[in-house]
């Protein structure tokens, strides 16, 4: 036997049920920023492909921490490329995360661009990123 309550819920009332690329992204930053999780290589590997729809529809977020993990933990050429443009792209967006570390990677690391290691790290300072800040103190004048 149903029972029917005489009051109805407005459709303004009811919560939205949270997309599944919203939550994918969500647990996987859970994952990388858990202490116990976060440095085991298979976690890693898993929430990287949590992340990669979500970085492929434009999702700053997802790009910078993804463009982050295949700079630093993939061993192949091609992800650390695919990691630089990841990169890149969030720096454009305003990611203070990704300007930072896009800039450390052009000034000090491994794509060798120091004008615009410097204009990157300058972009993540003005954002009020200290270790932006010290980098710029160490970079020679140009």
């Amino acid at each position: 036997m149903k029972f029917r309550s005489k009051t109805l819920i407005a459709p303004a009332a009811q919560t939205p049920l949270p997309e599944p690329k919203r939550f994918s992204l969500k647990v996987a930053l859970w994952l990388l920023d858990s202490p116990r999780l976060g440095d085991n290589p298979n976690v890693k590997h898993f929430a990287g492909r949590l992340l990669k729809q979500p970085a492929r529809q434009g999702v700053v977020v997802a790009q910078s921490r993804l463009g982050q993990m295949l700079c630093r933990d993939c061993g192949n050429a091609r992800d650390r490329r695919i990691g630089h443009e990841l990169l890149r792209q969030a720096a454009r967006a305003g990611d203070r995360r990704a300007q930072l570390e896009y800039g450390r990677l052009c000034a000090l690391g491994q794509l060798n661009e120091p004008a615009q290691g410097r204009y990157w790290l300058e972009q993540a300072a003005a954002q009020g990123s200290q270790e932006a800040l010290r980098l710029l103190r160490q970079l020679p004048e140009a």
